[in-house]
């Protein structure tokens, strides 16, 4: 997981405007939660060549990744007040 958020960082630093970013929101066209039959699942509308990447290859050229951003933190990215632990 620590090598796929360098990665990750990497790639917004170094070439943003070849990450994309959307919302899980936008994609979502069914989910439910966990009951005693079945995990919780969320299903999701995307491109062919995301789901062909992701199935149909041996070498994955792209990483498809979820990322969780708290509340908390989006709050904090809105906010002009820096606290102790945010300065570089």
């Amino acid at each position: 997981m620590e090598d796929l958020a360098k990665k990750l960082q990497f790639a917004l630093e170094k070439y943003p405007q070849q990450v994309e970013l959307v919302p899980v929101a936008d994609l979502l066209l069914d989910s439910a939660r966990q009951n005693e039959k079945r995990p919780a699942f969320v299903k999701l509308a995307m491109a062919d060549e995301l789901v062909k990447s992701l199935r149909g290859q041996r070498q994955q050229k792209d990483v498809l990744l979820l990322v969780r951003i708290p509340g908390e933190v989006l709050e904090r990215s809105e906010s002009r007040i820096v606290l102790p632990g945010e300065v570089e």
